[in-house]
């Protein structure tokens, strides 16, 4: 039988400084979310199929992992963490009062055409609001991203907003049915307007009703664009969608997050069971959103609970991709190397011992007394380190700081600082 050493299509291991880098920011996100009172919740990376079914609107069937258990139930490896937390709150937050914060990180896994060339598993930490249909809701979790965004370093990033109701609004008013608004849905998301506006002209569509689909690449921009938004709204659906966002726009002045906002009323949802507002950030050297999130109102009506809810989810392998191409450095916690010989190995083991204690990492190496300090020193680098502690043949130390070259010498005995 032929041995499989890589790793199938569409996964990758993760190692070494990249690994250490992921975590970082991992971690730095999490304490934004941990700020804000959102307190961390774990959910299995595979559960009943039903969870995930397509009508709940995270992936369509042939692109979920799909295997059965002993009993020959339908399980499903999760495409989206949110409807597994929609689901475990409607399950184990049953009796308790409303308002629940939760925030969670994990792995996701959808099976994407092989031409494609994505990743089928990626990791994602978001929160969810559970329990509050409000406008201080809404702005707080787009605050929330871009606080996120702003902890790991980036600078130059949008947080682009929409609401479903208006474009729903547009389609309604084209009275398109479920396949035809999929049509459109897709060129717009696209940006194809002009396969919109010809395939609205082939089924009939009124003009007025065209002329405000031909409005849509215009609004988009800052605040200025909801009131062209308010003229163009086809119902009083579309006009309250408008004004709800005027009033979150506001609100996103005084958490002074509005220098990052943007608003683009073309907008429909990634997901199916987004209801109200939607959005995404944005920021360059990636080729999607870094950032996805909106309101689900009825997801939690599937699981038999009736209760509104927002979230969104930080997609971290494209985070990381643009942090990396934007050349933002992210600070790990660095690992210093102890490299000593036969002769040493006790004053060694007892310096590691020393700098565990006060919370330093330490990698402990052996080495031949012939060997010089050169190759360590290389490995050290390698190791992205951020000290050297070579102990000499004659029992003192040369200390190497590997970030700025500086170089010193101790007694063995004496700890360095």
């Amino acid at each position: 039988m032929e041995r499989k050493l890589h790793t199938p299509e569409g996964v990758r291991d993760i190692y070494g400084r990249e690994c250490e880098t992921k975590l970082a920011i991992q971690k730095k996100l999490s304490t934004v979310l941990h700020l804000y009172g959102y307190h961390d919740i774990q959910t299995p990376s595979f559960e009943y199929y039903d969870v995930f079914r397509e009508e709940i609107g995270s992936a369509t069937t042939q692109e979920l992992y799909k295997f059965f258990d002993r009993d020959g139930s339908i399980l499903a490896l999760r495409p989206d963490i949110t409807p597994s937390v929609a689901r475990a709150a409607a399950t184990l937050f049953e009796r308790k009062d409303f308002p629940v914060r939760l925030c969670y990180a994990g792995n996701t896994f959808i099976n994407h055409s092989s031409y494609q060339g994505r990743l089928k598993e990626n990791t994602q930490l978001g929160a969810e609001l559970i329990g509050l249909d409000s406008i201080e809701a809404d702005a707080e979790l787009i605050a929330m991203v871009v606080d996120s965004l702003k902890k790991v370093g980036l600078k130059e990033f949008q947080v682009s907003v929409g609401h479903v109701d208006f474009i729903q609004s547009l389609m309604d008013a084209a009275e398109l049915n479920e396949e035809q608004s999929a049509e459109i849905r897709s060129l717009i998301f696209n940006r194809n307007f002009f396969g919109v506006d010809e395939i609205l002209e082939g089924y009939q569509v009124k003009k007025s009703v065209r002329d405000a689909f031909r409005l849509l690449p215009e609004l988009t921009g800052g605040e200025e664009i909801l009131e062209e938004a308010l003229r163009a709204a086809p119902d009083s659906s579309a006009r309250h969608a408008v004004n709800r966002l005027r009033k979150i726009y506001h609100l996103l002045q005084l958490y002074g997050a509005e220098d990052h906002i943007t608003f683009d009323m073309s907008m429909s949802g990634t997901y199916g069971y987004y209801t109200g507002i939607i959005f995404r950030a944005y920021t360059y050297g990636t080729g999607d959103a870094v950032v996805r999130g909106g309101r689900y109102d009825h997801l939690l009506e599937k699981f038999g609970k009736n209760t509104p809810s927002i979230g969104f989810a930080v997609i971290l392998d494209e985070l990381m991709s643009a942090l990396r191409r934007q050349n933002v450095p992210v600070r790990t916690i660095l690992q210093n190397l102890i490299v000593y010989t036969e002769a040493t190995e006790e004053a060694a083991v007892r310096l590691a011992c020393t700098f565990r204690e006060k919370g330093r990492n330490i990698e402990l190496v052996k080495r031949d007394s012939r060997e010089d300090r050169d190759k360590y020193e290389s490995y050290a680098r390698h190791r992205s380190a951020g000290a050297l502690l070579f102990f000499r043949d004659d029992q003192k130390i040369e200390v190497v700081n590997l970030e700025n070259g500086e170089e010193k010498m101790i007694e063995t005995g004496k700890s360095p600082d």
